[in-house]
């Protein structure tokens, strides 16, 4: 592997864009340089990417000065990510066909590394096997000619059940010292903060979505998502900012049709026999080139005055934007089909 004198132009061009994110020059610098080694680098780790930089003459830096820069300095994720959508948003302003934005999670295999941050041992469904890894929140947005990323978050490790079967072990009827007692309070509040932070997957997709509603720099970007991360309070969200979304949901699960709860497919099986205009079954090919079918029709609301606006959580989709969503549906199964084997 060739060594790496300085940044490339084409990802320094890049980084100007988020140089307010960094206090330091120095810092921004090695950044930059971090960021040049994952994007080039063979080997992705901080030892190799230091190791394939050649400094300047007497400004060479130790591993530590970078680690320092990358990890521990006091810039915000956050802030970044903030910025990077704000950036993204100039690509996306329309021309180039409906947009949509795809929420998604995946899970970063750590098999070598249990002491990663929010790496936990768990049933990998992939593999069928107990593993180890990351659970990984994602968000993305697409056209016809470009998809970007949005967002990635790494969910927070659960302890609680671990925490809580301390303090049970640990439980005393009384303190005599008030030492011991105010141990005691800072473990008990330690335990409660803990529970508090601790977001579902489910839960991570709908604060991900609200950031993005809030931000305002997609308005016209309708929501797709699987039937992982489809909850009420996400359809809720995305409808109350007057913007559709397309899912996928089990055939047992139960919606709201012309004001029933009834399962979807009864309601499947009524549309094929009284109104076959407007089902409309569509195949995709997912993960290991399996072939599957998705049910999917149109349900037209008519919203009349003191009348509350019935509610649908299945697909949503006109005739007239099938084809579209079609194709947005094939790019999220085939990009999941990519995290798949790259995680594998």
């Amino acid at each position: 592997m060739f060594p790496m004198a300085g940044v490339p132009p084409t990802i320094a061009n890049g980084m100007k864009n988020y140089r307010e994110v960094f206090c330091r020059d120095a810092g921004y610098e090695h950044v930059s340089r971090y960021v040049s080694g994952l994007t080039l680098s063979e080997n992705k780790t901080l030892q190799a990417i230091h190791a394939q930089q050649v400094w300047p003459e007497g400004n060479e830096v130790t591993r530590r000065a970078m680690h320092a820069a990358v990890f521990e300095a006091g810039w915000s994720s956050e802030e970044l990510m903030v910025r990077h959508r704000a950036e993204v948003s100039v690509d996306h302003q329309g021309g180039r066909g409906r947009e949509v934005i795809a929420v998604d999670w995946t899970q970063a295999h750590h098999e070598r590394g249990p002491h990663i941050h929010g790496v936990k041992e768990a049933f990998d469904y992939i593999e069928r096997r107990n593993s180890l890894f990351q659970t990984v929140v994602t968000g993305t947005i697409s056209n016809r000619e470009l998809i970007d990323g949005l967002a990635v978050e790494v969910q927070a490790p659960n302890f609680s059940e671990e925490e809580l079967e301390y303090l049970r072990m640990t439980k005393q009827e009384s303190h005599t010292e008030m030492e011991a007692a105010q141990k005691r309070l800072v473990e008990l509040l330690s335990y409660q903060r803990n529970r508090l932070a601790y977001l579902k997957r489910t839960e991570m997709v709908v604060e991900l979505v609200r950031q993005i509603e809030s931000e305002g720099q997609f308005p016209k970007a309708d929501y797709a998502f699987d039937n992982g991360v489809l909850t009420l309070d996400l359809t809720r969200l995305i409808e109350s900012k007057k913007k559709n979304w397309v899912s996928e949901i089990e055939c047992s699960r139960h919606i709201n049709w012309q004001g029933q709860w009834r399962r979807v497919d009864e309601v499947d099986a009524e549309l094929r026999t009284k109104h076959p205009e407007s089902f409309r079954p569509v195949k995709a090919k997912g993960r290991n080139g399996e072939e599957r079918q998705y049910w999917v029709f149109t349900k037209v609301v008519r919203l009349k005055r003191c009348v509350p606006r019935a509610r649908f959580h299945s697909f949503m989709a006109s005739q007239r934007d099938m084809k579209a969503l079609r194709k947005s549906f094939a790019r999220l199964l085939r990009r999941r089909q990519i995290t798949s084997r790259q995680d594998n």
